[in-house]
């Protein structure tokens, strides 16, 4: 008998991401959308700044009003849907009560994954330092899964940056999101940490120094976001996002630009066989 087609069954699961454009196309949204096709989702943005960026500096930046962040969720929202959110960079804090507000416009129970973007590869700041107190207070307890690195998370926790991460993956905690992942890219071991509430789950990984790491936690944050969408539980999202982040590093463009070359989610030049 043949299977009866639903558009439940039938739908594929529609991503949303609130993130700055890095004019590069290795981080930001550009990278997330790349992470939403590897996926397999359909990825759509709503913009939150537009950066003068490439490999090596983050040369201007420009924020978007706050009102045409909301505007542009609510577009997306009413017309076509939002089964999994994740946002970027925020950069200040007009912009986070924009991103709050428009968080509200989603359905009730809508996964979204928090990736605290503080400083760009380059080293450039990407979030006014006044404005933690707002992503903190704003941001961070509506996620479903926040995604820091290691000074990103002791930043947020205000703790030492040299706090092991299973403890900077319960400082987070205790800042409102449901799932922590502590992520590994700056750590000796590639272990990425994953706390809940209970229980503490480490996910090593091979590193890669000889790849290219531009855009790496935006795309890491991408594809947890676009397995939450595909309704796997946080934890198996978060490995499948780990493995396609490494991956993206290990492939990575290296002679793309003359500093850190963009992560490769969709194996660009990578020969098969």
């Amino acid at each position: 008998m043949m299977k009866r087609v639903t558009e439940e069954t039938s739908r594929i699961p529609r991503v949303l991401s609130i993130a700055g454009s890095d004019s590069g196309g290795g981080a930001g949204i550009q990278a997330d959308l790349k992470a939403f096709a590897r996926c397999g989702v359909h990825g759509m943005t709503a913009i939150t700044a537009i950066t003068a960026q490439n490999t090596v500096a983050v040369t201007a930046v420009q924020p978007i009003r706050p009102d045409v962040i909301v505007a542009q969720v609510q577009a997306v929202a009413r017309d076509i849907g939002v089964d999994a959110a994740k946002t970027g960079m925020l950069g200040d804090a007009a912009t986070i009560e924009a991103v709050a507000e428009a968080l509200d416009l989603l359905e009730p129970g809508t996964p979204v994954v928090v990736d605290p973007v503080m400083v760009a590869e380059s080293g450039a700041d990407l979030l006014d330092p006044a404005a933690r107190g707002a992503l903190v207070e704003l941001i961070l307890p509506r996620a479903t899964v926040a995604t820091p690195n290691v000074p990103e998370a002791a930043r947020l926790a205000g703790v030492p940056a040299d706090t092991g991460a299973a403890e900077l993956a319960r400082a987070v905690h205790a800042l409102g999101p449901a799932v922590v992942v502590v992520t590994g890219g700056h750590r000796e071991e590639a272990t990425d940490v994953v706390f809940d509430g209970t229980a503490v789950t480490e996910l090593p990984g091979e590193r890669h120094p000889g790849g290219a790491a531009h855009g790496s936690g935006c795309t890491h944050s991408a594809a947890l976001a676009a397995h939450l969408a595909l309704r796997l539980d946080p934890l198996e999202a978060a490995r499948r996002a780990k493995a396609i982040a490494a991956e993206a590093v290990r492939d990575g463009l290296r002679d793309v630009g003359a500093g850190a070359g963009p992560v490769n989610a969709l194996g660009l030049g990578v020969r098969v066989g």
